[in-house]
């Protein structure tokens, strides 16, 4: 009788194998300047500070934000607070399993802490435990990972988020008189611990302002491909008229669904389509009138408080009284936690918010084909 395992459960085998296989003495060969698939260490040259190995393990690249921003913005804040750290850079490309084998291969390599945003938030915790055991502290950043002894937590609150999201959908739908609106949520992948309180918050503003879900999906991996396949699954189940807006967890996937909606001749300005991450794309159908809004993360604050947390924890000192002013169960314990607040951004706001922050460039937003529709929206 053979047994059969779960999706989570054969994760959980492949490491469980990976982790022997590393400490048998496999190593890394990701001494690369840095590619696309997230491979690089970086190393300031610079004289000043204690140096020290940090490692930053991130989960995917189907999101933008995460070798466009929160890299980068890492990297530059452990530059400036110790130039002479290394950075080990990894991302594992959504696979679990890989990131398993790029943080032992961290730790090999002589990481003194791992700044980890988990694929899986629940395998993810032999990691954890696999750092402890080599007296290793990790931070888990974005998404928190799920009864492991962490050290610290730095990212945004998810449930609140979620009801932001659906409160500015449900004061557009209201506005437009549709007092009782069918709502269709495309949510975000089941790995990912955010997801669940981005659709709870969600659901609870939509409880409360009486509106209905209609269709409900959770998306493997973030996938824009499965998003916009489980838009096209909603129109041919209720027609094209069988719903009122569209809630969707982030801005990749709401690229989905949007072409799914156009490539079925539906008008995603009429069906109040959210987002989240602030990508230039997402901006972009704001501006246009294809999107409703999206919902900004200070990237730069969060990946800066990381480091800020990261550079002391590798150099063996203390951290900074007062990053960390809030804890977070998860599971395990309280961790000490850095919430940051996150804003709505539509067309009103787009000025104010993510371009006053330099988070993105008008230039970059205003392209040719947005070019008047930046300059009906005041966007400069």
């Amino acid at each position: 009788m053979f047994l059969k395992l779960t999706p989570r459960a054969t994760v959980g085998a492949l490491l469980t194998a990976s982790l022997a296989l590393a400490a048998a003495g496999c190593g890394s060969n990701n001494d690369s300047s840095g590619t696309s698939s997230g491979t690089s260490s970086t190393k300031a040259t610079a004289s000043g500070g204690s140096g020290a190995k940090i490692a930053l393990l991130l989960p995917e690249n189907k999101t933008a934000r995460y070798e466009s921003q929160d890299k980068p913005f890492f990297t530059a804040r452990v530059k400036e607070l110790c130039p002479s750290c290394e950075i080990i850079y990894e991302n594992a490309t959504q696979d679990a399993a890989k990131q398993q084998q790029q943080a032992e291969a961290a730790i090999t390599r002589g990481a003194k802490v791992l700044v980890l945003d988990a694929v899986d938030v629940a395998s993810a915790g032999s990691i954890v435990t696999r750092a402890k055991q080599a007296k290793i502290p990790v931070l888990s950043y974005g998404r928190l990972v799920s009864n492991a002894p962490l050290d610290y937590y730095v990212s945004i609150d998810p449930f609140k988020v979620g009801q932001q999201q659906a409160q500015v959908q449900l004061d557009a739908l209201k506005k437009a008189g549709k007092a009782s609106p069918r709502i269709v949520m495309i949510n975000g992948s089941p790995t990912d611990s955010n997801s669940a309180p981005y659709k709870k918050g969600a659901e609870q503003v939509y409880k409360q302002g009486g509106a209905k879900i209609v269709k409900s999906y959770d998306t493997p991996d973030w996938s824009p491909d499965k998003a916009q396949q489980e838009m096209e699954q909603t129109i041919t189940s209720l027609g094209k008229t069988g719903f009122d807006a569209v809630y969707v967890a982030n801005d990749g996937m709401a690229g989905g669904a949007i072409a799914a909606m156009k490539a079925a001749g539906i008008d995603p300005s009429k069906m109040y389509v959210t987002g989240q991450d602030a990508e230039v794309t997402g901006v972009q159908r704001i501006v246009a009138g294809e999107q409703l809004n999206t919902v900004y993360q200070p990237l730069k604050e969060i990946a800066g408080k990381s480091a800020e947390i990261a550079v002391p924890l590798a150099q063996g000192k203390p951290v900074p009284a007062g990053i960390a002013t809030s804890k977070t169960d998860n599971g395990a314990g309280q961790v000490p936690s850095v919430l940051v607040p996150t804003l709505s951004v539509d067309k009103s706001n787009i000025n104010e918010t993510v371009i006053k922050d330099g988070f993105l460039k008008s230039a970059d937003v205003c392209t040719a084909a947005y070019a008047k529709a930046c300059k009906d929206a005041g966007i400069q």
